[in-house]
């Protein structure tokens, strides 16, 4: 079992009978980028521990919960799996408002997918919460032979639009699928530590100085910039 932070973590799935078992934190994370980039295998992987080559592309939105326990405390995450066809946008974007975090995603074999970050992140800026948390992942790293994308400059682009961390991901092998999702967690946690205590008598704007957390396919520690 993963362990973040000197954390211990349990990862479960809700049955239809525990849907609504009392939560200590719940977070809204949403998936996007363009399609076929592993959205959704990304997303099935978290949620049941299975990966499934075939998927058909996702239709507006699809959605899924799983439970986790950190630092003692119960998380409920909902995924927000999101279609990347240009026909859709307008159903997606309805959804960014009420994200907590949103993980964007790209092809590390295409490096179209990743050029195309920079419109999702606009996207998100133009449509989503202020304070939304934002993650970058490279998808299908068991094909780095096929490799379209440094991973440098993941990083430079993550630190250009101030995300809080970049991870090459493979669904297929389930290479830091978890981790995308406990980091992210951890980390709203963290601010809503911040907002619940409330720094200098104020609640309203929590920044954290948070430097991109980079996790490469080899190296499953995390390690600061």
């Amino acid at each position: 079992m993963p362990v973040a932070n000197g954390s211990e973590i349990k990862i479960m799935a809700f049955s239809s009978s525990d849907m609504d078992e009392a939560f200590d934190y719940l977070f809204k994370i949403i998936l996007i980028g363009d399609s076929n980039v592993g959205k959704t295998c990304v997303v099935h992987r978290f949620k049941s521990g299975q990966y499934h080559a075939k998927q058909q592309n996702t239709i507006g939105v699809d959605f899924t919960v799983r439970s986790l326990e950190i630092d003692s405390k119960k998380v409920k995450i909902q995924v927000w799996d999101t279609a990347g066809q240009e026909r859709f946008r307008t159903i997606t974007q309805s959804y960014y408002r009420s994200a907590h975090g949103a993980i964007l995603a790209y092809d590390m074999t295409r490096r179209s997918t990743f050029e195309s970050i920079p419109h999702w992140i606009h996207e998100i800026e133009k449509y989503g919460a202020a304070n939304l948390v934002l993650m970058l992942i490279g998808n299908k790293s068991d094909e780095a032979d096929k490799r379209q994308v440094l991973f440098e400059d993941a990083c430079t682009l993550a630190e250009k639009h101030g995300l809080l961390a970049v991870l090459e991901t493979s669904a297929k092998e389930a290479q830091n699928v978890d981790e995308v999702f406990i980091l992210m967690a951890k980390e709203l946690m963290a601010r809503n530590t911040l907002q619940l205590h409330g720094e200098n008598g104020s609640s309203d704007h929590i920044q954290l100085d948070s430097k991109p957390v980079l996790v490469t396919q080899e190296e499953k520690s995390s390690c600061s910039c």
